[in-house]
Order: structure tokens, then sequence, then C-alpha cells
């Protein structure tokens, strides 16, 4: 058996796009807008207490899964979710996310807090931190395009 660990770290980016909170918010609350930068969900309820899940990851490698129920939504505001990620069946981490939207001259600051517990070695917060910013560059992306 290999050895257990659980590290617990925080993270905050920030990211500043030219779109109204309105609109970067609505990128997280819809299913389509949201599957345009980032995985689509098997099932996804955009609300309290709602679930978003889906399974998926590189041809021939490890299926993770993304487990997460929205605990709180402050419409253009703020979104709180807590999560799993799982690889095959191993828990990789479990976190408590907070997005936030701030109008800025000309858009909107989006501020991305992940408080997480990273569990026996599976994953670091230095890798899910590099993941979400680039996460974050994807929906800057989806956000011009449209």
């Amino acid at each position: 058996m290999s050895e257990r660990s659980a590290k617990h770290s925080t993270f905050v980016i920030e990211r500043n796009y030219k779109h109204s909170p309105a609109h970067v918010f609505a990128a997280w609350a819809g299913q389509a807008a949201k599957a345009s930068w980032f995985p689509k969900a098997e099932e996804f309820d955009f609300r309290v207490g709602g679930r978003e899940f889906n399974r998926g990851g590189p041809p021939g490698g490890p299926v993770y899964t993304f487990d997460a129920c929205y605990q709180e939504i402050v419409q253009n505001t703020r979104i709180v979710y807590s999560y799993s990620l799982d690889m095959e069946d191993k828990r990789m981490s479990v976190s408590v996310t907070t997005v936030e939207f701030d109008s800025v001259d000309g858009g909107t600051r989006l501020i991305y807090t992940e408080q997480g517990v990273f569990l026996d070695g599976l994953d670091t917060p230095e890798q899910r931190e590099h993941g979400t910013k680039v996460m974050l560059d994807q929906l800057g992306k989806a956000l011009d395009e449209q």
C-alpha cells in the first residue's frame, strides 16, 4: 500500500476579461456555454444544491471524474461550489472553490479562489493551479470568440 498523505493549500488566480460580469457569469451558468471552455458535463444542474458531473481523460489514459455541488450562487456576482476529483477509483482531491465577478472599467475581474486538500500525492496544489490557469485562459478565448 502506498503512503497516505493530505496536503492542504489555497490558491487565488485573477483574470481580467473585456466582457461584462453578466456575460462572464453566463459562461459558467449555462451548460452549452461552459462546454465551450470546460469539459462537457454529463450532468449540469446550475442551482444551489445542484450537481455538475463529468468524466473523461486523454485517449488511452486514466479516466478523471469531476463531481461538484453548487453551494451558493449570487447572479453575476459569485459562485461557490465544492468538488471532488478522482483518477479512476482513487480520490485525488476535495476542494471548495469561490468564483467572484467584479465589474472593472471595460469588463470583469474574475477572482478564482480554491481551497483544497490534495490526497496521497496523486495531485499537487501547484499542478492544480497551473491547470486552472490554463482553463481560465480557455474561458477568455471562448468569451472573445462569441
